[in-house]
Protein backbone atom coordinates (compact mmCIF):
# COMPACT_ATOMS: atom_id res chain seq x y z
CA UNK A 1 0.00 0.00 0.00
CA UNK A 2 1.40 3.14 -0.67
CA UNK A 3 2.53 5.13 2.54
CA UNK A 4 -0.34 7.65 3.75
CA UNK A 5 0.26 11.01 3.71
CA UNK A 6 -1.68 14.27 5.22
CA UNK A 7 -2.26 17.80 4.09
CA UNK A 8 -3.44 20.70 6.57
CA UNK A 9 -4.64 23.15 4.85
CA UNK A 10 -4.78 26.53 6.71
CA UNK A 11 -7.03 29.20 4.89
CA UNK A 12 -8.02 31.77 7.51
CA UNK A 13 -7.05 35.23 6.68
CA UNK A 14 -6.99 36.81 10.36
CA UNK A 15 -6.51 40.94 10.45
CA UNK A 16 -5.41 42.82 13.29
CA UNK A 17 -7.94 45.34 12.78
CA UNK A 18 -10.69 45.36 15.11
CA UNK A 19 -13.82 44.56 12.67
CA UNK A 20 -13.35 44.27 9.03
CA UNK A 21 -16.33 43.52 6.92
CA UNK A 22 -16.14 40.12 4.91
CA UNK A 23 -18.95 39.84 2.34
CA UNK A 24 -18.59 37.14 -0.14
CA UNK A 25 -20.86 33.99 -0.95
CA UNK A 26 -19.97 30.58 -0.05
CA UNK A 27 -20.26 27.64 -1.78
CA UNK A 28 -23.77 27.15 -0.01
CA UNK A 29 -24.77 30.52 -1.55
CA UNK A 30 -25.23 31.82 2.25
CA UNK A 31 -23.47 35.29 2.61
CA UNK A 32 -20.74 35.57 5.05
CA UNK A 33 -21.66 37.55 8.38
CA UNK A 34 -18.91 40.19 10.02
CA UNK A 35 -16.62 38.96 12.15
CA UNK A 36 -13.74 40.36 14.51
CA UNK A 37 -11.18 37.85 12.80
CA UNK A 38 -13.12 37.53 9.48
CA UNK A 39 -12.69 34.70 7.10
CA UNK A 40 -11.76 35.79 3.71
CA UNK A 41 -12.16 32.99 0.98
CA UNK A 42 -9.14 32.12 -1.14
CA UNK A 43 -10.86 32.13 -5.46
CA UNK A 44 -10.83 28.62 -7.16
CA UNK A 45 -7.89 29.08 -8.93
CA UNK A 46 -6.16 29.69 -5.77
CA UNK A 47 -6.73 27.01 -4.24
CA UNK A 48 -6.31 24.66 -7.14
CA UNK A 49 -2.83 26.03 -7.20
CA UNK A 50 -2.33 25.71 -3.26
CA UNK A 51 -3.64 22.03 -3.37
CA UNK A 52 -1.33 21.67 -6.95
CA UNK A 53 2.01 22.83 -5.03
CA UNK A 54 1.20 20.64 -2.16
CA UNK A 55 0.97 17.54 -4.32
CA UNK A 56 -2.12 16.14 -2.94
CA UNK A 57 -2.91 12.80 -4.48
CA UNK A 58 -5.56 10.38 -3.46
CA UNK A 59 -3.67 8.60 -0.17
CA UNK A 60 -3.59 12.14 1.56
CA UNK A 61 -5.54 13.12 4.46
CA UNK A 62 -5.92 16.77 4.38
CA UNK A 63 -6.43 18.67 7.49
CA UNK A 64 -8.01 22.51 6.79
CA UNK A 65 -6.70 25.06 9.80
CA UNK A 66 -9.55 28.01 9.57
CA UNK A 67 -10.92 26.04 7.11
CA UNK A 68 -14.15 28.70 6.64
CA UNK A 69 -16.76 27.39 4.35
CA UNK A 70 -14.74 24.06 3.57
CA UNK A 71 -13.85 24.57 -0.23
CA UNK A 72 -10.29 23.42 0.34
CA UNK A 73 -10.70 19.78 2.14
CA UNK A 74 -13.84 19.48 -0.62
CA UNK A 75 -11.86 20.25 -3.33
CA UNK A 76 -9.09 17.76 -2.53
CA UNK A 77 -11.52 15.11 -1.63
CA UNK A 78 -13.67 15.81 -4.86
CA UNK A 79 -10.70 16.97 -7.54
CA UNK A 80 -8.48 14.14 -5.94
CA UNK A 81 -9.80 11.86 -3.66
CA UNK A 82 -8.25 12.59 -0.70
CA UNK A 83 -9.90 12.40 3.02
CA UNK A 84 -9.31 15.84 5.24
CA UNK A 85 -10.56 17.40 8.29
CA UNK A 86 -11.41 20.97 8.32
CA UNK A 87 -10.84 23.16 11.80
CA UNK A 88 -12.66 26.38 12.12
CA UNK A 89 -13.42 28.57 15.19
CA UNK A 90 -16.55 30.03 14.43
CA UNK A 91 -19.38 27.24 14.29
CA UNK A 92 -21.99 28.43 11.74
CA UNK A 93 -19.16 28.27 9.31
CA UNK A 94 -18.13 24.52 10.72
CA UNK A 95 -22.49 23.80 9.82
CA UNK A 96 -21.89 25.94 6.52
CA UNK A 97 -18.86 23.53 5.69
CA UNK A 98 -20.48 20.35 6.71
CA UNK A 99 -23.41 20.96 3.86
CA UNK A 100 -21.10 21.55 1.58
CA UNK A 101 -19.45 18.18 1.73
CA UNK A 102 -23.05 16.73 1.91
CA UNK A 103 -24.29 18.44 -1.04
CA UNK A 104 -20.76 16.95 -2.97
CA UNK A 105 -21.25 14.06 -2.11
CA UNK A 106 -18.03 13.75 -0.15
CA UNK A 107 -18.84 14.01 3.64
CA UNK A 108 -17.96 10.61 4.40
CA UNK A 109 -14.22 12.06 3.13
CA UNK A 110 -14.44 15.45 4.23
CA UNK A 111 -15.32 16.39 7.97
CA UNK A 112 -15.18 19.69 10.37
CA UNK A 113 -15.01 20.69 13.47
CA UNK A 114 -14.64 23.79 15.61
CA UNK A 115 -11.46 24.39 17.18
CA UNK A 116 -8.80 27.35 17.44
CA UNK A 117 -6.06 26.32 14.58
CA UNK A 118 -3.12 27.33 17.38
CA UNK A 119 -4.34 24.19 19.47
CA UNK A 120 -4.62 21.35 16.38
CA UNK A 121 -2.25 18.87 16.82
CA UNK A 122 -0.45 19.06 13.51
CA UNK A 123 2.37 15.89 14.54
CA UNK A 124 0.83 13.76 11.68
CA UNK A 125 0.82 16.47 9.18
CA UNK A 126 3.01 16.42 5.68
CA UNK A 127 1.10 19.28 4.27
CA UNK A 128 0.19 22.85 5.61
CA UNK A 129 -1.32 25.45 3.54
CA UNK A 130 -2.04 28.77 5.16
CA UNK A 131 -4.06 32.39 4.73
CA UNK A 132 -2.81 34.57 7.83
CA UNK A 133 -0.68 37.28 8.34
CA UNK A 134 3.06 37.47 8.39
CA UNK A 135 3.63 37.45 12.15
CA UNK A 136 0.55 34.80 12.29
CA UNK A 137 2.94 32.88 10.18
CA UNK A 138 5.89 34.10 12.13
CA UNK A 139 4.28 32.76 15.47
CA UNK A 140 3.58 29.21 13.72
CA UNK A 141 6.94 28.71 12.69
CA UNK A 142 8.71 26.95 15.45
CA UNK A 143 5.72 24.54 15.43
CA UNK A 144 5.91 24.03 11.72
CA UNK A 145 9.78 22.99 11.97
CA UNK A 146 8.60 20.45 14.74
CA UNK A 147 6.64 18.36 11.75
CA UNK A 148 7.92 15.52 10.47
CA UNK A 149 10.59 16.34 7.64
CA UNK A 150 8.97 15.95 4.22
CA UNK A 151 6.19 18.19 5.42
CA UNK A 152 5.33 20.55 2.75
CA UNK A 153 3.70 23.97 3.60
CA UNK A 154 1.98 25.98 1.23
CA UNK A 155 1.07 30.20 2.33
CA UNK A 156 -1.16 32.35 0.34
CA UNK A 157 0.48 35.99 0.07
CA UNK A 158 2.49 35.67 3.27
CA UNK A 159 5.96 34.15 3.60
CA UNK A 160 7.97 33.00 6.36
CA UNK A 161 10.19 35.65 6.97
CA UNK A 162 13.90 34.74 6.65
CA UNK A 163 12.85 30.99 6.06
CA UNK A 164 13.61 31.26 2.40
CA UNK A 165 10.72 29.29 0.05
CA UNK A 166 11.54 26.40 -2.15
CA UNK A 167 9.39 27.90 -4.85
CA UNK A 168 6.63 30.66 -5.73
CA UNK A 169 3.84 30.89 -7.88
CA UNK A 170 1.99 34.14 -8.81
CA UNK A 171 -1.70 33.90 -9.72
CA UNK A 172 -4.06 36.65 -10.98
CA UNK A 173 -6.71 37.34 -8.86
CA UNK A 174 -8.97 39.98 -10.60
CA UNK A 175 -11.48 39.86 -7.70
CA UNK A 176 -9.25 40.27 -4.94
CA UNK A 177 -10.33 42.76 -2.14
CA UNK A 178 -7.40 42.53 0.39
CA UNK A 179 -4.23 45.03 -0.57
CA UNK A 180 -4.12 46.74 -4.28
CA UNK A 181 -2.48 44.12 -6.33
CA UNK A 182 -5.00 42.23 -8.64
CA UNK A 183 -2.82 39.09 -7.94
CA UNK A 184 -2.18 35.99 -5.69
CA UNK A 185 1.35 34.72 -3.98
CA UNK A 186 1.48 31.17 -3.45
CA UNK A 187 5.00 30.15 -1.60
CA UNK A 188 5.43 26.66 -0.91
CA UNK A 189 8.32 25.23 1.62
CA UNK A 190 9.73 21.71 2.88
CA UNK A 191 10.07 21.09 6.31
CA UNK A 192 13.92 20.01 6.55
CA UNK A 193 15.35 16.98 8.68
CA UNK A 194 17.56 18.32 11.26
CA UNK A 195 21.24 17.83 10.09
CA UNK A 196 23.55 20.76 12.29
CA UNK A 197 26.22 19.05 13.79
CA UNK A 198 29.30 16.44 13.46
CA UNK A 199 28.39 13.12 11.52
CA UNK A 200 30.40 10.16 11.78
CA UNK A 201 31.46 6.89 9.44
CA UNK A 202 33.91 3.97 9.07
CA UNK A 203 34.88 2.14 5.86
CA UNK A 204 36.80 -0.73 5.99
CA UNK A 205 39.91 -0.85 3.89
CA UNK A 206 39.92 -4.30 2.90
CA UNK A 207 43.41 -4.38 1.76
CA UNK A 208 44.92 -3.03 5.26
CA UNK A 209 42.92 -4.34 7.32
CA UNK A 210 42.36 -0.27 9.04
CA UNK A 211 39.30 1.35 9.43
CA UNK A 212 38.91 4.85 7.48
CA UNK A 213 37.44 8.03 8.98
CA UNK A 214 35.17 9.72 7.10
CA UNK A 215 33.47 12.69 8.55
CA UNK A 216 30.50 14.98 7.55
CA UNK A 217 30.76 18.45 9.41
CA UNK A 218 26.95 20.50 8.90
CA UNK A 219 25.73 23.82 9.86
CA UNK A 220 21.91 24.27 8.82
CA UNK A 221 20.07 27.36 8.87
CA UNK A 222 16.19 25.81 7.99
CA UNK A 223 16.55 24.15 4.52
CA UNK A 224 20.13 25.40 3.49
CA UNK A 225 23.43 23.54 4.50
CA UNK A 226 26.94 24.66 4.30
CA UNK A 227 29.72 21.27 5.02
CA UNK A 228 32.62 19.84 4.97
CA UNK A 229 33.51 16.23 3.98
CA UNK A 230 36.76 14.72 5.33
CA UNK A 231 37.85 11.42 5.30
CA UNK A 232 41.80 9.97 6.69
CA UNK A 233 44.28 8.88 4.53
CA UNK A 234 44.68 5.36 4.42
CA UNK A 235 47.16 3.32 2.74
CA UNK A 236 47.26 3.98 -1.25
CA UNK A 237 43.96 6.54 -0.24
CA UNK A 238 44.59 10.17 -0.01
CA UNK A 239 42.71 12.46 2.17
CA UNK A 240 39.97 13.57 1.33
CA UNK A 241 38.51 17.55 2.16
CA UNK A 242 35.29 18.54 0.69
CA UNK A 243 33.56 21.86 1.46
CA UNK A 244 30.03 22.44 0.27
CA UNK A 245 27.19 24.07 0.17
CA UNK A 246 23.79 21.91 -0.06
CA UNK A 247 19.67 22.33 -0.04
CA UNK A 248 17.46 19.91 2.09
CA UNK A 249 14.33 18.50 0.84
CA UNK A 250 12.76 16.93 3.59
CA UNK A 251 14.56 13.95 4.29
CA UNK A 252 17.15 14.70 1.70
CA UNK A 253 20.30 16.29 0.17
CA UNK A 254 23.07 16.14 -2.28
CA UNK A 255 27.08 17.00 -2.17
CA UNK A 256 27.47 18.93 -5.57
CA UNK A 257 30.23 17.49 -7.95
CA UNK A 258 30.79 18.11 -11.25
CA UNK A 259 29.56 14.94 -13.43
CA UNK A 260 27.83 13.36 -11.01
CA UNK A 261 26.08 14.32 -7.07
CA UNK A 262 26.30 12.47 -4.33
CA UNK A 263 22.99 11.75 -2.87
CA UNK A 264 22.24 11.41 0.80
CA UNK A 265 18.85 10.48 2.94
CA UNK A 266 18.26 10.86 6.47
CA UNK A 267 17.25 7.59 7.71
CA UNK A 268 16.05 8.06 11.22
CA UNK A 269 19.15 8.81 13.25
CA UNK A 270 21.31 8.12 10.57
CA UNK A 271 22.69 10.32 6.99
CA UNK A 272 23.22 7.44 4.37
CA UNK A 273 25.50 8.81 1.82
CA UNK A 274 26.46 7.32 -1.44
CA UNK A 275 30.32 8.65 -1.11
CA UNK A 276 31.06 6.69 -4.33
CA UNK A 277 31.69 9.84 -6.82
CA UNK A 278 34.11 11.02 -4.25
CA UNK A 279 36.12 6.95 -4.10
CA UNK A 280 34.36 6.24 -1.06
CA UNK A 281 31.93 3.30 -0.68
CA UNK A 282 28.54 3.95 -2.13
CA UNK A 283 26.83 3.01 1.27
CA UNK A 284 28.48 5.05 3.88
CA UNK A 285 26.12 5.30 7.40
CA UNK A 286 27.09 8.06 9.36
CA UNK A 287 25.80 8.50 13.14
CA UNK A 288 25.43 12.02 14.90
CA UNK A 289 28.53 12.25 17.34
CA UNK A 290 30.37 14.88 19.35
CA UNK A 291 33.92 13.84 18.29
CA UNK A 292 35.06 11.32 15.29
CA UNK A 293 37.75 8.99 15.34
CA UNK A 294 40.38 11.60 13.87
CA UNK A 295 42.96 8.62 12.65
CA UNK A 296 42.92 5.40 10.78
CA UNK A 297 42.52 2.72 13.24
CA UNK A 298 42.67 -1.36 12.94
CA UNK A 299 39.33 -3.05 11.61
CA UNK A 300 38.07 -5.12 14.40
CA UNK A 301 37.66 -8.67 13.34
Amino acid sequence: MPKKTIVVVATLLAFSLSTVTASESSPTGSVLRDLDVPFVVSPPLVTKTMLEMAGVVSNDFVIDLGSGDGRIVVLAAKNYGARGLGVEIDPALVETARAYAKKANVADRASFRVEDLFTTNLAAATVITMYLLPDVNIALRPKLLQLKPGTRIVSHDWDMGDWAHDAMRVVDNPEKSVGREKSSKVFLWTVPAKVNGKWCAQQAQTTTRRQRSITLDLTQRFQMIDGLLTADGVGKKNPLSIQFHATMNGERFAIPHIGKDAPARVVGNTITLDGSTYGLSKTLVFTRRAQCRSAATPASM
